[in-house]
């Protein structure tokens, strides 16, 4: 098991190389897409603005059009092939293409520079899957949050100083040499770093590489949309890039036109969007605990909902500039240019909060022989919603919104979004639901949560200390996990939404109702049979003096009919809080304590046939130790 914490992968081999080399990657596409965008506007058609347009839009439509054309075929060459080799291959392409551009820029061939360009979407196109799919061969399953983490900061920031690096040089004196000489030089340098990778074994050796783009791409959207869950997060995920391609594209003139700024202003505040997506990417590994937390994805889109309105009610009615553009100092002295700001920074934030569980959620739980076609598929998604944000902010704007009515249509859009998605997945709802619970009231920490198997069945057992157990627990793992709790906690308000959308198992005592109770141990039976990892109390109530009481035969019971490896856990910590009896009745009484220390122990697993309720208890009371 990893221990640290997502900076200290930038210390390790099976994650550096693969993070430089892809952060090389995107900083030379932006340095030459913007270099030759540049070249051409100020250059080569200054005197034909027309000519200048139908070029610059040309070359934007030829750098997406090999993501419709070839993810499909990236995707399964990524799968078929050891991917550290692959990548060496797509990294010995950018170095042939940025000679080829070399040659457009010395003998000022706008078309030779295009056709390049082309090639180097699809180099970036066949760059793509594997960018998502090597991280979970050589990261550990606690360590994906944080290596997602590390490549959407890399990734944004790459963009903003390649973009900002390709305009200062194409600027200055015979700029095209230094563009030139940037672009091979990048270029050998990621390749070169690529070669540190260590080896990734091919997902699907055996896979016969379909070369029809057309058939391929249908094939894989239906790869993509086999687990639902997944293809909502894609969803996602497409919609995130939607948004995002509104904002920067639209920020340039919204500086200009309605905040009064100058080109310095706008790099301003592109440079604090990615810093603060950089930033909320960063966040997520502190704020899940170093699990795939995907209840953070409600939480991003609510901050992209409030900061986005706020940005048009901070934003002022017009520019009060005189006529003239501001520059950095002037604009930020201007009033309430400040809550602009920060509107700006949050949104970057939030959105990296957004958008980081969902890759790594795709990840864990596509098929492995799979993953590489379900990125490929969802890049061509994620491209078929940047064109139509393109093309649906130019007709909004074409009906008369201005620019910070466009940007509130698309907060309000994202709402709107937000909630069809939480609908068909309530998981990210409930999952939302269990992080604030949890968070609110406790500081936790837990170890050993590498014993819970990646697939298979599994039974979980822990001491019962409070209504909030099944809670933390289900917070805490990875997989979904079924919990078997008594029928009257299961109705409680609010947590009743939690348990069913968890897959929560009502039980009542045999006299009680006897129908429940057998009801119960049937769906216990049919979860094992299909792999799921279901959840026990043994000792069937809660603890009255905070010690861990005599396991019930219902363990036993499961076990026999299903064998499978059962899990022992400890709660520490929880005796004495609101939710326990520590002082009468739980929830009777004014909380004592607020945002205590817990934690959650996870033993090894006890094989089926050892795995008896006394023997159990005994592991769960060694894993507790003298803390209740």
């Amino acid at each position: 098991m990893s221990n640290g914490n997502e900076f200290t992968l930038m210390k390790e081999r099976r994650f550096l190389p693969f993070f430089i080399t892809q952060f090389l990657g995107a900083f030379n596409d932006n340095v030459f897409k913007n270099a030759l965008i540049i070249l051409i506007a100020f250059q080569v058609v200054a005197s034909d603005p027309a000519e200048s347009n139908r070029l610059i839009n040309l070359a934007a439509g030829l750098f997406v059009l090999p993501f419709f054309l070839f993810s499909a075929t990236a995707g399964q060459l990524s799968d078929k092939y050891e991917k550290s080799r692959y990548i060496r291959w797509v990294k010995l392409l950018e170095i042939v293409i940025m000679l080829g551009a070399t040659v457009g820029f010395i003998l000022g061939s706008v078309e030779l520079l295009i056709a390049m360009l082309f090639l180097m979407g699809c180099q970036s196109t066949m760059f793509g899957p594997v960018k998502y799919s090597i991280m979970p061969q050589h990261l550990q399953p606690e360590e994906l949050v944080g290596g997602n983490a590390w490549i959407e900061m890399g990734t944004n920031m790459a963009i903003l100083l390649g973009t900002m690096f390709g305009g200062i040089l194409i600027a200055g004196h015979q700029g095209y040499l230094w563009v030139s000489g940037a672009l091979i030089t990048i270029a050998i340098l990621g390749y070169f770093s690529s070669r540190a990778i260590p080896a990734a074994p091919p997902a699907a050796p055996d896979l016969k590489i379909n070369w029809n783009p057309v058939t391929e791409t249908g094939r894989i959207l239906k790869i993509t949309y086999q687990n639902f869950t997944v293809f909502q997060s894609v969803l996602g995920i497409s919609w995130f890039w939607f948004l995002g391609s509104v904002y920067l594209s639209q920020l340039p003139n919204f500086t200009k036109l309605t905040l009064g700024g100058g080109e310095h202003v706008v790099t301003l505040l592109l440079t604090l969007f990615a810093i603060g997506i950089g930033i909320g990417s960063l966040l997520c590994e502190r704020l899940s605990g170093r699990i795939v937390e995907i209840g953070l994805v409600p939480f991003g889109s609510i901050g992209l909902t409030l900061f986005g309105v706020d940005l048009f009610f901070a934003t002022p009615p017009s520019p009060a500039t005189g006529g003239a553009l501001l520059g950095v100092m002037a604009f930020l002295d201007q009033p309430g240019s400040w809550r602009v700001v920060m509107d700006i920074v949050l949104i970057g934030v939030f959105g990296g909060i957004y958008i980081v569980p969902l890759y790594a959620l795709v990840q864990q739980r596509s098929e492995p022989r799979q993953l590489s076609r379900v990125i490929a598929g969802n890049n061509i998604i994620n491209s078929v919603f940047m064109v139509a944000a393109a093309l649906i902010a130019v007709a909004l704007l074409e009906q008369g919104l201005s620019i910070p009515q466009l940007l509130l249509v698309m907060a309000l859009f994202n709402a709107a979004v937000a909630l069809y998605i939480f609908t068909l997945v309530p998981e990210f709802l409930m999952r939302f639901i269990v992080w604030i619970l949890v968070n609110i009231g406790y500081r936790l920490r837990t170890t050993g949560l590498e014993h819970i198997p990646n697939t298979g069945p599994a039974v979980v057992v822990c001491n019962h200390v409070s209504f909030m157990d099944a809670l933390v627990v289900i917070g805490c793992c990875r997989r979904p996990i079924r919990f078997v709790m008594d029928y009257q906690i299961f109705k409680i308000p609010v947590l009743s939404f939690v348990f069913r959308t968890a897959g929560a198992i009502p039980i009542a005592p045999a006299r009680e109702n006897p129908d429940i109770l057998k009801q119960a141990y049937d769906r216990v039976a049919a979860y094992l049979e299909e792999g799921e990892v279901v959840g026990i109390f043994p000792e069937g109530q809660l603890t009255k003096d905070g010690e861990i009481g005599p396991f019930k035969n219902g363990v036993d019971r499961i076990i026999r009919r299903n064998p499978a490896p059962v899990i022992p856990m400890a709660l520490r910590g929880l005796w004495g809080s609101f939710f326990s009896r520590c002082y009468g009745k739980a929830m009777r009484h004014f909380p004592r304590r607020f945002w205590s220390r817990i934690e959650l122990v996870v033993g090894e697993p006890v094989p089926p046939e050892q795995a008896t309720s006394a023997r159990l208890r005994e592991r769960v009371v060694a894993l507790r130790g003298d803390w209740p």
